[in-house]
C-alpha cells in the first residue's frame, strides 16, 4: 500500500537583530564671565561637554549690558550648536538663589538637556546642586574625564578622593537625567574660538518673590600679574618665608623675571604672608601650569592635592627630608634667602 506524503512549500525564516539605543547627550553648559569676559573655566567645561558626543548648548546670565558682551564672545566657542541667555538686574552678579530658579525652569519637564555642566567654581558649586537636589538628579564634583556610552545611555567620570591620593570611578545610569557634573579646569584644555557662530535665543528672567539674600559688595584683588588659575608659570611660598614682607620681597622679584603668577601654601595663607585668593592646595585653587616653583613649602597634602598635575616641579627647600622633594622634578636643598636672589641674577642675564 503506498502512502501519500503531502509537500509543503519550504519557507524562509529572517531573523533581525535589534540594538539598544540610549538617550542622544546634549549638554547644557553654565558659561560664567566677569564683566563680559568668559572664565577660562567654563571654556574647560565645554571641552568636557562636548566630550559627550552629543549636541552642545551654552547658558549665560547676568546683567544686561555684560550678557551683551559675553554672548558676542560665546558665540563664536567652538562645539556650541545654540547659546541661551538672560539678563536682568536680578543677575547682576549671579547668586545661587537667584539663578536655581531660572535653571530650574529650563530644565523643566520635557527639556532636552540630559547633562548640565560647568567649571568646579564657587558659584557653580552652589547652584549646580541646588538644582540637582530641587530634581531629584545625580550630581558629581571635580571630574577629571567623562565618557558617554551609546548603548546603556549611563556616563561615567573620574574625580580624585582624598586629596588626590585615589581616583574614584562613578557612573550615572540613563535614569538619572539630567546628570549634573562640574568640572576640574586642570584636566581639559580650554575650547577655541572658530568663524562661525551658534544661533544665540534670549531667555525670559525668572522672578522671585520675596527674595531673601542680598549682594552686598564683591572685594576682588587686583594684579597685574597673570591670573593664578589659568597661568603657565607659578610661583609659590611656604611658611618658612616668616613674615607678609618678607614674602613679597622674596617671591615677588623671581616672579616678575618670569612673567609668573604668585601662589601661597595654606600655612603662608593661615599665618597672614599672603592673601587667601593665592592659596594653592585642596582647599584652595588647583593649578596645572608649564613651571610650579614651591618655594619654602614642606609639600602637606593639601597642598599637593592643588598643583601636583604641573607639568614641571621645582622646590627649594633647606629640610632635605620634606615631602615636596618626592613629586619634585628639580629639587634643590638650600637656603632659599640665598638659592632665591642668586636665581633671579642668573635669569635677568
Amino acid at each position: 500500500m503506498l502512502r501519500s506524503r503531502l509537500l509543503r512549500p519550504a519557507q524562509t525564516v529572517i531573523f533581525s537583530r535589534s540594538y539598544a539605543t540610549g538617550i542622544s547627550p546634549h549638554a547644557l553648559v553654565f558659561i560664567e564671565h566677569r564683566s563680559g569676559v568668559i572664565d577660562s573655566g567654563s571654556l574647560s567645561a565645554l571641552t568636557a561637554a562636548e566630550q559627550l558626543g552629543g549636541k552642545v548648548t551654552g547658558l549665560i546670565v547676568g546683567g544686561t549690558d555684560e550678557v551683551k558682551l559675553a554672548v558676542e564672545k560665546a558665540k563664536k566657542l567652538k562645539g556650541l550648536s545654540k547659546l541661551l541667555h538672560s539678563s536682568s538686574e536680578l543677575y547682576a552678579p549671579p547668586l545661587a538663589e537667584t539663578v536655581s530658579p531660572l535653571l530650574q525652569e529650563i530644565l523643566a519637564k520635557g527639556s532636552p538637556f540630559t547633562h548640565v555642566v560647568s567649571a568646579h567654581s564657587s558659584l557653580a558649586k552652589s547652584i549646580l546642586p541646588r538644582v540637582a537636589g530641587m530634581l531629584d538628579a545625580s550630581a558629581v564634583s571635580d571630574v577629571t574625564s567623562v565618557l558617554h556610552e551609546v548603548v546603556d545611555g549611563s556616563t561615567t567620570f573620574t574625580r580624585p578622593i582624598y586629596a588626590g591620593n585615589a581616583i574614584a570611578t562613578v557612573k550615572a545610569s540613563s535614569s538619572s537625567v539630567p546628570t549634573f557634573f562640574t568640572v576640574r579646569s586642570t584636566a581639559f584644555d580650554a575650547v577655541e574660538s572658530v568663524e562661525s557662530e551658534a544661533d544665540a535665543e534670549a531667555v525670559a528672567p525668572v522672578e522671585i518673590a520675596n527674595l531673601s539674600v542680598e549682594h552686598v559688595r564683591t572685594e576682588l584683588t587686583k594684579s597685574d600679574r597673570p591670573d593664578l588659575g589659568s597661568a603657565s608659570r607659578v610661583v609659590s611660598g611656604g611658611r618658612a618665608l616668616k613674615s607678609a614682607e618678607t614674602f613679597k620681597a622674596t617671591l615677588e622679584p623671581l616672579a616678575d623675571v618670569l612673567g609668573a603668577a604668585i601662589g601661597a601654601s595654606r600655612a603662608a595663607v593661615d599665618a597672614g604672608y599672603a592673601d587667601n585668593s593665592l592659596q594653592v592646595g585642596q582647599t584652595g585653587k588647583v593649578v596645572a601650569p608649564e613651571l610650579y616653583m614651591a618655594l619654602g613649602i614642606s609639600g602637606a597634602i593639601q597642598h599637593l592635592a592643588g598643583m601636583k598635575d604641573s607639568k614641571l616641579i621645582v622646590a627649594i627647600n633647606k629640610d632635605p627630608d620634606a615631602p615636596i622633594f618626592q613629586i619634585a622634578d628639580v629639587g634643590l636643598v638650600a637656603d632659599l634667602y640665598q638659592a632665591v636672589p642668586e636665581l633671579v641674577e642668573k635669569l635677568k642675564q
